[in-house]
């Protein structure tokens, strides 16, 4: 389990009743991360200094200009944080890859080791913990 201080993290365009889900499976994972439910492409641009990493939903709900995840991934700016794919189906966290993403993980699989693993990866807390 990771345990880094500083790590806010972004559930970007994910309904309610997924982001609380996915949004506890994260704080089971990284401790002492803050985890942000943002639908609205605004507040999100407003954030992004801040973020260490974007959970991006398949098809964003809320306040976006695309409403593909990947679309979005891929029109993210190089000073933009790292972005994963949250999907259940395998072709669209391939695609989400080819587009610039992280390695990403399904819902059903949100509380695999294999998220956690996906996690730390994205944020690089097995290389800070040395």
């Amino acid at each position: 389990m990771g345990d880094i201080q500083n790590k806010a993290i972004a559930l970007v365009g994910h309904c309610g009743p997924d982001a609380f889900a996915l949004q506890s499976a994260v704080r089971g994972f990284i401790r002492g991360a803050e985890v942000h439910r943002v639908n609205d492409q605004t507040k999100l641009h407003e954030m992004m200094p801040g973020l260490s990493l974007l959970l991006v939903n398949r098809v964003l709900d809320g306040e976006f200009e695309v409403e593909s995840g990947i679309e979005f991934i891929r029109g993210l700016g190089d000073d933009a944080p790292p972005a994963m794919l949250i999907s259940n189906f395998a072709d669209h966290l391939q695609a989400s890859i080819e587009a610039g993403a992280q390695p990403g993980f399904g819902k059903q699989n949100m509380r695999s080791p294999e998220a956690e693993i996906a996690l730390n990866n994205a944020l690089a807390i097995g290389a800070e913990n040395g």
